[in-house]
């Protein structure tokens, strides 16, 4: 049985995960109503990693024999008007996703949950991999966004992103 605060926090990740999803379909939706097929490439495939994310935690639950318990998720609510605003937003947001798995890491810590933190040992490091993509996605565009053939240049590259599950053994 997991502590009921580190259980709690596990479950709410759940649906913050699946809001990450949203909100990267969101910002594939904007990139390509901007003809900026790589762009939306890139989110559609973080969209796609953040839905494993949550059902990794699912299933974590699951084995732990804790009662899955799905939320309500939010509808995005960022204003999306340049082509860096999504980019913007999501180093944002993945600063704040970090904050959270940093919180539940602290609780498993709290009560010495030694398989809580062993499991979340994997998303510290992924957190810290997002952020890097995220802030260099940033500087990319603003070195290169402004113009034409470096845009192009971008989206092309981004338009190469292909999926790759996470490699976390649960079983």
């Amino acid at each position: 049985m997991l502590n009921e605060k580190v259980s709690k926090l596990l479950n709410e990740q759940i649906v913050k995960e699946f809001y990450s999803a949203y909100l990267y379909l969101d910002f594939s939706v904007f990139y390509e109503a901007e003809g900026l097929d790589g762009f939306a490439n890139w989110y559609m495939i973080q969209a796609q990693e953040e839905r494993d994310h949550a059902m990794l935690f699912m299933k974590y639950l699951q084995m732990c024999g804790e009662k899955v318990s799905l939320g309500a998720i939010d509808k995005p609510d960022k204003t999306l008007k340049s082509l860096m605003d999504p980019l913007k937003a999501g180093l944002e947001h993945e600063q704040y996703v970090t904050s959270l798995i940093n919180d539940i890491y602290g609780a498993a810590y709290d009560v010495k949950d030694f398989r809580t933190m062993q499991f979340l040992d994997w998303f510290v490091k992924e957190q810290m991999e997002e952020e890097k993509n995220a802030d260099d996605m940033i500087k990319k565009m603003e070195l290169f966004g402004s113009d034409a053939k470096g845009l192009y240049s971008l989206d092309a590259e981004y338009a190469t992103r292909i999926y790759t599950a996470p490699s976390l053994v649960l079983d």
